[in-house]
């Protein structure tokens, strides 16, 4: 018999990831009596950390989960506007949502985020969006605070230590199940078959949970919305080209229309300095990109990413993503880049022109190839009406010896219909984070944390 088979909390937290983590801290502070579960199905801090120094894949599948989530290996950006990375201000008022972004930053100072603050320059910002709108580009300026890949895992290790004895944590245990009564959550069904049972559930899987949450939200009838997929690639460039740029912006979020087709079309996770890496999820490789705080490369990379939102009768957006991965996959073997000036003249990349090139690769193990014969026509015209565009205020954006590595796929969850308290349509069941499809990103999915921590220290009288 287990163990925990009679065990009740009065909060069950399933996911360790920004989320999940941040609803267990502020809990914690404002109800100490509250008994607070918080597990997660994968490793803790220190494990996840071995685990990726003795890999030769700079991501896996197991880094998505344990202490941490998906945010212990990432870039490490915290993102302060409501404009990027979720969709939150759909459940709440922009004055709210700031002042929930200034609480959490708040927080991952106190916890070690530097204070440098990049995105600050307001003048200089003005100069570069009236250029970009000579060209049909719409900056997105906002403030950006920069953790690094290589401070994000003393950061969480400082939370880890300030939740420990206020908080139940268990690493290495599965939710399995939701326990439902009626309307009403009862509690979770672990991997090994025992109930714990408890009040409140906030489901906060991340990325490395989001098709358990998927079938969570089947078995329970929850209504569930398409997110659109955004695929690309991500282009390489010296640091020099991007220089103007992102030694005021940081993190440049460009917006653009193609004309032939009139799909959005963006930058994503720029990285000044930094290195092309490749994640290992799903069972296929993908491509993306990593900056750190004590370190440079002499490069620069960014994905350009189109947007779909798929409609009637199709209903399957992540299915399409995987399939463009693994074809990628199987004709390169893994991660395919490619000279530019090679994609544009109809021919594959060699190794040879890849050495000819002016730009070092920061991606080891890349198969030198042709994404023509990977991403869509459509895809790879709104691609390069984009570099085109961006090259008039970069130039040398559009350069022949730009890299572009594919691809680039952005697996958003389905996304659960929720309240303005993130509640579903059972009653004390929450999801949050990026595995509910309603942030993506550190900053918007850490605040979905205190969002439905908050709603259930209203229900309980508390706050």
């Amino acid at each position: 018999m287990s163990p925990y088979k009679t065990e009740k909390f009065d909060v069950i937290i399933a996911g360790t990831g920004p989320a999940g983590i941040f609803a267990a801290l502020e809990l914690a502070q404002h109800a100490p009596g509250m008994r607070i579960l918080l597990l997660d199905k994968g490793a803790d801090l220190d494990s996840r950390v071995a685990q990726r120094s003795a890999s030769k894949e700079s991501v896996m599948d197991s880094y998505l989960s344990g202490w941490g989530g998906a945010g212990a290996f990432s870039d490490g950006k915290l993102n302060l506007t409501p404009e990027v990375g979720g969709c939150l201000n759909e459940y709440m008022e922009e004055m709210e949502l700031l002042n929930l972004i200034d609480y959490v930053d708040s927080l991952y100072l106190r916890f070690g985020a530097p204070k440098e603050l990049h995105g600050t320059k307001r003048d200089e910002i003005g100069k570069i969006a009236e250029a970009a709108a000579r060209y049909d580009l719409k900056l997105i300026p906002f403030k950006i605070r920069h953790l690094g890949t290589d401070l994000c895992v003393p950061v969480l290790k400082k939370i880890r230590d300030e939740l420990t004895g206020k908080v139940e944590i268990r690493l290495d245990t599965c939710a399995e199940e939701i326990l439902v009564d009626g309307e009403k959550v009862t509690g979770i069904r672990t991997g090994d078959g025992s109930e714990i049972h408890g009040k409140y559930v906030i489901m906060a899987p991340g990325r490395g949970g989001a098709e358990w949450l998927g079938r969570v939200a089947k078995s329970l009838n929850l209504t569930t919305l398409i997110n659109p997929v955004d695929i690309g690639v991500r282009v390489e460039v010296p640091a020099s080209v991007m220089k103007d740029i992102t030694d005021v912006v940081y993190e440049s979020k460009f917006v653009f229309y193609s004309k032939r087709f009139d799909d959005q079309v963006r930058t994503f996770c720029m990285n000044p300095y930094g290195e092309v890496i490749r994640e290992s999820s799903r069972g296929m490789f993908t491509v993306n990109g990593h900056s750190y705080s004590n370190k440079r490369t002499e490069n620069t990379n960014f994905a350009i990413l189109v947007s779909t939102l798929f409609t009637e009768p199709f209903h399957e957006p992540i299915e399409y993503g995987q399939y463009i991965a693994r074809l990628a996959n199987l004709l390169g073997g893994g991660v395919i880049v490619q000279r530019l000036g090679d994609l544009m003249h109809g021919r594959r990349s060699t190794t040879e022109r890849i050495r000819k090139g002016i730009i070092s690769p920061t991606l080891e193990g890349a198969t030198p190839g042709d994404l023509s014969f990977v991403i869509p026509y459509r895809y790879l015209c709104d691609i390069m009406e984009m570099l085109e565009a961006l090259d008039k205020i970069a130039p040398g954006v559009n350069s022949r010896h730009t890299l572009l590595y594919g691809v680039e796929v952005k697996f958003y969850s389905m996304r659960i219909l929720l309240t303005r308290a993130l509640e579903t349509q059972v009653k004390n069941l929450f999801a949050i984070g990026d595995g509910a499809g309603i942030t993506r990103g550190l900053m918007q999915a850490s605040v979905s944390g205190i969002v439905a921590a908050r709603s259930i220290l209203k229900k309980a009288g508390v706050y």
